[in-house]
């Protein structure tokens, strides 16, 4: 039977096809993510976001998670407060210039979720990065918002 194309199996095609999407899906996530990335001071929301790779929000939303572990909203977050402890590291910005220019439009929600991803306000993480002396090639990793799902857990090897 040599030279004759043997048939798949009805069963494998679905597999196949739910690979296919799935790495169609990983493509428009990563899109997502590169353009949250590039345009993290503009004003995003998922529905934008979404219609830009022709997903629901919501399909966006779950497969954004499954494939980065955190939602479109926490990475977009997480993106701004980077920029930002950057931003207020320089010292040149008040924490009002640093706030509309990362992105956020009030100055209450800006400092609540600072608060919530550095531990503490920006103005106290501006007046502290003042004191150190951390050099700029090492920051990044030092300095890094860390969400508590994000913290190394303990081990648990103990007897």
């Amino acid at each position: 039977m040599s030279g004759v194309a043997t048939p798949t199996h009805p069963s494998a095609a679905p597999g196949r096809q739910a690979r296919e999407q799935r790495l169609r899906d990983l493509r428009l996530l990563r899109a997502v993510r590169d353009r949250m990335d590039r345009e993290f001071a503009q004003p995003l929301d998922v529905e934008a976001l979404a219609r830009g790779v022709h997903m629901s929000a919501g399909h966006l939303s779950r497969r954004f998670k499954e494939a980065y572990g955190e939602s479109p909203y926490s990475y977009l977050m997480t993106r701004r407060i980077e920029r930002a402890m950057t931003l207020l590291r320089r010292g040149d910005l008040s924490v009002t210039q640093v706030c509309f220019e990362v992105g956020f439009s009030s100055l209450g929600t800006f400092s609540t979720r600072f608060s919530e991803l550095v531990g503490v306000s920006p103005s106290v993480y501006r007046r502290d990065a003042a004191e150190l002396a951390i050099p700029p090639c090492v920051t990044k990793n030092v300095t890094r918002p860390i969400r508590n799902r994000e913290a190394p857990l303990a081990t648990t090897d103990l007897p």
